[in-house]
């Protein structure tokens, strides 16, 4: 299993898809950086060799990957949390903050306790009472 960027990457997928394991590497930038290292994007992970790996390597060097990038992300919602913007007060609360309507939808982040009781025929209302 290839090491890439601290993270192992699934072996038996494209190098294309494989390299989207890491975070912080869609599938625009795998393609630009399987392009660049010269690599056939058919190879499967576990027929990369060890010089296409560190060719690999080198040119992920150059963008924020994991831990780096991680932190960033994390860094500016703490600070939109700390100027108390609208966006930081939604991320406080644990609500969407893009704009997603939260009357109908949002229920994993709201709790799903909150759900809408349909009616039901008598003949299934005294099966779940008796139960």
């Amino acid at each position: 299993m290839p090491r890439i960027a601290g993270t192992d990457i699934p072996e038996h997928k494209k190098v294309v898809y494989s390299l989207r394991s890491i975070f912080g590497v869609g599938l625009t930038l795998a393609k630009e950086v399987v392009a660049q290292a010269k690599i056939d994007p058919n190879t499967r992970a576990r027929d990369l060799s060890s010089e296409e790996v560190s060719r690999v390597q080198r040119i992920l060097e150059k963008y924020p990957l994991e831990g780096d990038l991680r932190r960033v992300v994390s860094d500016n919602i703490h600070r939109l949390k700390r100027i108390k913007s609208y966006r930081g007060m939604r991320h406080s609360m644990g609500l969407p903050v893009r704009g997603q309507r939260t009357k109908v939808n949002s229920r994993t982040v709201r709790g799903g306790g909150r759900r809408t009781v349909g009616s039901i025929s008598k003949e299934a209302a005294t099966k779940a009472e008796t139960k």
